[in-house]
């Protein structure tokens, strides 16, 4: 078993947004997964221009707080308790246009 406490990862700091990447291929080199944790305060668009785009399938479960999220030409509302999965290849985005911070659990899984 493998144990990870959150707070001992450093997280990448983009804008205002706190990314943590938890488990990954520095811990387990043939892994095809990544598993990590974003929190995003209110105001802030991830990214903050245009999309992002992973090679990974992309599973969000929505831990506390709400969002807007857009993929291609359609917007979504996610809310706490919700989850999502962005396939490969899909652009997206998110906006927390709410008033307080929302926590998102995510995972890149590799195909194949």
């Amino acid at each position: 078993m493998l144990l990870v406490h959150s707070d001992e990862v450093s997280a990448e700091k983009s804008v205002e947004v706190e990314l943590k990447s938890l488990i990954g291929s520095d811990v387990i080199p043939e892994g095809r997964t990544v598993l990590g944790t974003v929190s995003i305060p209110p105001g802030i668009r991830f990214p903050m221009q245009g999309s992002g785009v992973h090679e990974q399938d992309e599973y969000s479960y929505i831990v506390k707080g709400s969002l807007l999220m857009g993929t291609g030409e359609t917007e979504y509302r996610v809310n706490t308790g919700d989850a999502t999965l962005i396939p490969a290849g899909e652009a997206h985005w998110v906006y927390n246009d709410g008033n307080e911070e929302v926590l998102v659990i995510w995972t890149l899984v590799s195909r194949g």
